[in-house]
């Protein structure tokens, strides 16, 4: 686990979560502050800084993470209106925490500037 790393202490168990799906390597759990009716986290149970730092994980978890991602909005019922997947890189992307991280917001129309 990477040192002080939030969400490496949330995939421990160490820090409690609304985990909503974990497979794979994978875990999706409730964002604490949602900006969206549905706002759930999907990230890689192996740290991984952000989405430059990818190659840090196999093949197979970087092609289980698409399904993975796709499955978390099927399961929030999102496919139907839509939804939108982001993840922040870096300082300037406003990456707030430096373990590989996507948005999977959805539930109602989401702003542009979003």
């Amino acid at each position: 686990m990477a040192d002080a790393c939030l969400f490496c202490s949330i995939v421990a168990g160490a820090i409690p979560a609304e985990v909503v799906r974990r497979e794979n390597g994978m875990i999706a759990f409730n964002d604490i502050a949602p900006k969206a009716p549905v706002h759930v986290l999907v990230v890689p149970e192996r740290h991984v800084d952000s989405l430059a730092g990818v190659e840090g994980l196999t093949p197979g978890e970087r092609a289980d993470m698409l399904a993975f991602i796709a499955a978390v909005a099927r399961d929030h019922d999102l496919e139907g209106t839509g939804y939108r997947v982001t993840t922040n890189h870096g300082d300037d992307g406003r990456q707030s925490v430096h373990h590989l991280h996507w948005h999977v917001m959805g539930g109602a129309p989401l702003s542009d500037t979003m």
